[in-house]
């Protein structure tokens, strides 16, 4: 996997897709120049004098305090060391290498008056893997992720953890074992590390890039499950989705009906089956998983403005050398993201699971019961279905939207705040649980088709059922059935079932 090149500001979803996924990062050669022209601004602005928030003062409430010039190193260590606060496990190394990832391509935009030798260090601290131990828990999502990013900021200082290959360290050992020196912090450094939505953002994306494959995934299984129930591709046809002239739900539709293109299942029963109308979990895959797709469509747009944008305090403008405190920091627009996201995970297990429901159920279905040849003797799909049950129900309470909450800090200064990084660190699990949902009905679905042997479904659904059968046979008589699941998990979360499928949806990968 190559380098990705991170362009200050202009770096698209698709590469931090990549970083998320493992790939390293280098810094576009057009950061140099801003970033040393920052940095002089703030070298002009203590020059004058005057108080600047951040700068020469205290902070949050304690702005009003004047910091003498012989204090200034001091008060940027401090303001690290006073904000690493954090608690909990600790965040995930992708989540962390994506947060910094991030971090980088804001500080390297200019506005931030850091010196060039500080992104630098941030920037090979990624390349050679050293990641700091962020604890998952202690921010509000405004005044930005303080205390996530202070323990990023605080190993670069050589305080703290750095995990390098799967391993704790303490980060000054960690550093200096990789040829790299704690940082010294200069004027404006600590805070401009540590304020940012950058850890909510790096929660949300790498929800929203889990999300997609969940949701490709699981248009794979809803078809696969439509087969073995005999239904109908007729509630697919474009003419009836045209009208209602919803995009995602367009778009969904017509990958429904390819996917079941060519179908000797579907062809068997078009004269002869009397049903007039599918439940609702497969008839209405259109309506919700296209409203679910364009939710993350949405969602993808702001994250990806999100991504490339300046979002600590105070903001440097070297060209009249000012610095402007504003409200960057508030997380609010990646909090709905984030609640966006975590929307359309909960409906897309929720309707899987129905079909899951639905395909055990002999009078719904018209299969043998738990989809087992020797119902009674076995049990076959009887507790997968609980299984699913539990981790929908489990969802649906993660699901209330967390932007909606907000709890005042710092004595009533910051008195709004976002929530969203704990909005978008909820995600992940989410995902893992609709994953695992996703994952049974893939199990579900190619046994229920396998009951119409010697008929077989289309090529693409018939290449997805190839690959499960590589790994997973049809199951004759109980056996242990976690094996099959994780199995099946594994394929919903590495992509392959797209893949093998041959589906692909613009702007999802």
């Amino acid at each position: 996997m190559s380098d990705i090149p991170l362009v200050p500001g202009d770096t698209p979803l698709s590469a931090w897709r990549e970083v998320y996924r493992g790939a390293s990062v280098r810094l576009h050669g057009s950061a140099a120049g801003p970033v040393a022209t920052s940095a002089a601004a703030i070298e002009r602005i203590l020059a004058k004098g005057a108080p600047v928030y951040g700068i020469n003062t205290g902070f949050g409430k304690l702005a009003s305090v004047r910091i003498d010039d012989a204090d200034l190193a001091r008060l940027q260590r401090n303001i690290v060391l006073s904000h690493a606060a954090g608690t909990g496990e600790p965040s995930p190394t992708a989540i962390v290498r994506l947060m910094m990832a991030l971090k980088l391509a804001s500080l390297a935009q200019g506005a931030s008056g850091v010196r060039p030798a500080t992104v630098a260090l941030l920037e090979r601290m990624i390349v050679a893997g050293l990641t700091p131990v962020v604890p998952s828990q202690g921010s509000v999502g405004a005044s930005g992720d303080l205390a996530p990013l202070a323990h990023m900021a605080a190993a670069m200082i050589g305080v703290g953890e750095i995990e390098v290959g799967g391993v704790r360290q303490p980060a000054d050992a960690a550093l200096r074992a990789s040829g790299l020196e704690p940082l010294a912090l200069g004027p404006k450094e600590g805070l401009a590390l540590l304020n940012g939505t950058q850890f909510s953002t790096a929660n949300a994306l790498a929800g929203l890039f889990d999300a997609e494959r969940l949701f490709q995934a699981a248009l794979v299984t809803g078809a696969l499950s439509t087969e073995a129930a005999k239904g109908s591709d007729t509630p697919f046809d474009h003419r009836i989705h045209t009208l209602r002239r919803q995009p995602g739900q367009i778009e969904t539709s017509d990958a429904l009906r390819a996917l079941m293109a060519g179908s000797a299942i579907r062809a068997s029963h078009l004269k002869d089956d009397e049903r007039v109308q599918d439940p609702y979990c497969l008839r209405c895959q259109p309506q919700v998983m296209g409203a679910a797709l364009d939710v993350l469509r949405q969602a993808a747009t702001t994250l990806g403005y999100e991504a490339n944008g300046v979002s600590d305090n105070p903001l440097i403008f070297a060209e009249t050398d000012e610095a402007l405190s504003g409200g960057n920091f508030h997380a609010e627009p990646v909090a709905f993201a984030a609640d966006m996201i975590a929307l359309a995970v909960c409906e897309i297990g929720s309707l899987a699971e129905r079909r899951i429901a639905m395909l055990v159920d002999p009078a719904l279905s018209g299969l043998p019961a738990f989809l087992t040849p020797k119902p009674g003797l076995n049990s076959g799909f009887m507790i997968p279905q609980v299984t699913a049950a539990a981790l929908v129900s489990e969802n649906k309470q993660r699901a209330y939207p967390a932007s909606v909450d907000s709890i005042p800090t710092s004595a009533n200064q910051e008195d709004h705040v976002s929530m969203a990084a704990h909005g978008a660190a909820r995600l992940l699990p989410m995902a893992r649980n609709a994953t695992a949902v996703v994952g049974v009905e893939l199990l579900a679905a190619a046994q229920g088709c396998d009951f119409h042997r010697p008929l077989t479904s289309s090529p693409a659904l018939e290449a997805v059922r190839t690959l499960l059968r590589g790994q997973v046979p049809h199951l004759d008589d109980d056996r242990h059935f976690h094996p099959d699941i994780e199995a099946a998990n594994a394929f919903v979360r590495s992509g392959k079932i797209a893949a093998a499928a041959a589906l692909s949806l613009p702007g999802v990968a």
